[in-house]
């Protein structure tokens, strides 16, 4: 994940190079679908309940972008597991499953403001890297079934993000591939049936690697 980010960030460095650069006059409404990857900071406490430490999360945007740079958006992802209770006696430790079954929730909504550098044509292909940052809020909802009593564990955190991306295309719709990182500390460890006091994980943010759909309404 972290070695795909930073590709990416490789090409919008280098994009500005590739070729001639112009003005769009491409001001207007932005409306976006997204699905990916995401990898979140408490990986370990997620690897011992579900056995993976990453896993799918999709959602949707809405914005509004200014001219040919500067856009506002405001937007959500889900992201859910299933697992199982498990007991760990130290980070590194053996995992034991107790076979009480377990469902997780996370879903960040963020507010982005950003800026989108000048299109760029590239062996035919239009090419917009961009970048952003913002804030919001980051919903955690875990629950689990233990001897026939249902319990529940709810944690919502102000939470600060940044994004880089690369959008492809000229024409209304366009696709678009982005890289993220979050943050939302000292979120985690007073779930007093949870292992990420054991694993000392407290953030609820995380890496994402995501395709995009992304409709804009301005003129060409």
């Amino acid at each position: 994940m972290k070695r795909a980010a930073a590709t990416l960030f490789v090409v919008l460095a280098c994009a500005p190079r590739a070729s001639a650069q112009h003005e769009t006059g491409a001001g207007g409404l932005l409306l976006g679908a997204s699905g990916g990857y995401l990898e979140p900071r408490f990986r370990e406490s997620l690897k011992a309940v579900s056995g993976s430490s990453s896993g799918v999360t999709f959602g949707g945007e809405v914005g509004f972008l200014f001219g040919d740079h500067l856009f506002l958006s405001a937007g959500a992802r889900v992201f859910g597991k299933n697992g199982e209770r498990v007991f760990v006696a130290e980070p590194g430790g053996t995992v034991f499953k107790l076979g009480h079954p377990l469902k997780l929730r996370l879903v960040p909504a963020q507010a982005t403001l950003g800026w989108r550098f000048f299109e760029r044509r590239t062996a035919g292909i239009v090419l917009t890297p961009y970048v952003g940052a913002g804030g919001g809020l980051i919903s955690y909802h875990e629950e689990s079934t233990i001897a026939g009593e249902t319990r529940s564990f709810d944690v919502k955190k102000a939470g600060a993000h940044a994004l880089a991306g690369l959008e492809v295309g000229g024409g209304h719709l366009r696709f678009a591939v982005e890289a993220g990182y979050s943050t939302a500390p000292n979120a985690l460890g007073d779930n007093p049936d949870g292992v990420s006091r054991v694993y000392n994980e407290k953030d609820i943010g995380g890496f994402t690697l995501l395709g995009k759909i992304v409709f804009n309404s301005g003129r060409r």
